[in-house]
C-alpha cells in the first residue's frame, strides 16, 4: 500500500497535498471556534496555532502515519479547509479518514460528499484498502448523521477513548467502509453527487 502525496480534484473541491504555506490561506475559515469543539487539538485561536497543528500534522506525515490535505473550492479556489488519512496500517490494507474540518460557508454543501467520495475512492481504488475506518465524537451528532449518509457503518462505540485539551473524556463512535461495501457506497454517493 503505496500512500503517497496526491492531488484529488472533483467537480466542487480540489485536495492538495498541505504544505505549511497554506496556512495562511486557511486561517479565515480556521478562526471559527466552533470548528475544534469536538476536536481533539484545542481551539485554533491564532494563525501561529494553525501553522503549528499544520508543522505536528506533516511529522505525522514524515512519519507514515497520516497523509494530510488542504481543501480548496473549484469555483472560487479558496481554501475551505483540511482533510486527512490518518492511522494509516499497511500491512493491515487500512487506513482513517479523520481530522476533517470547512468553514461554515462550506458545510452542508456537496464540497463533505465529494471530499469523502474522491477519499474513499483513492483509497480503494488506488492504494488497494480493504477497510477505511470514520470516527467522531459521540456529541458530535451533526458529523454522525454526515458518516452515516455516506453509507458507513456504525460498528459502535469507543468509551472514554482520549482526553480532550479541555480534560473531557471524550468517547468516540466508529464507522467503517469495507471493500465489498464499497461498489454499493461508491453508486450511492456519484447518485448524491449528480443530483
Amino acid at each position: 500500500m503505496e500512500v503517497r502525496p496526491v492531488t484529488l480534484s472533483g467537480r466542487w473541491v480540489r485536495l492538495e497535498p498541505l504544505r505549511i504555506e497554506h496556512a495562511e490561506a486557511l486561517w479565515p475559515q480556521a478562526a471559527e471556534p466552533e470548528i475544534w469543539r469536538y476536536m481533539p487539538y484545542g481551539e485554533m485561536n491564532s494563525p501561529a496555532k494553525l501553522h503549528a497543528l499544520i508543522e505536528d500534522l506533516l511529522e505525522r506525515q514524515a512519519r507514515g502515519t497520516d497523509l494530510c490535505f488542504a481543501v480548496f473550492d473549484c469555483a472560487t479556489d479558496a481554501a475551505a479547509g483540511m482533510t486527512r488519512y490518518m492511522t494509516i496500517d499497511r500491512p493491515n490494507r487500512s487506513l482513517e479518514i479523520g481530522g476533517t474540518w470547512y468553514g461554515k460557508a462550506y458545510r452542508r454543501t456537496a464540497m463533505n460528499t465529494e471530499c469523502k467520495y474522491l477519499l474513499l475512492k483513492h483509497a480503494f481504488e488506488v492504494l488497494g484498502c480493504i477497510r477505511v475506518q470514520l470516527k467522531t465524537d459521540l456529541r458530535n451528532e451533526r458529523s454522525q448523521r454526515a458518516i452515516e449518509r455516506l453509507g458507513a457503518v456504525r460498528e459502535g462505540v469507543l468509551r472514554k477513548h482520549m482526553i480532550m485539551p479541555d480534560g473531557y473524556p471524550r468517547s468516540s463512535v466508529i464507522y467503517s467502509v469495507i471493500d465489498d461495501e464499497w461498489p454499493l457506497v461508491k453508486a450511492r454517493l456519484e447518485q448524491m453527487l449528480s443530483a
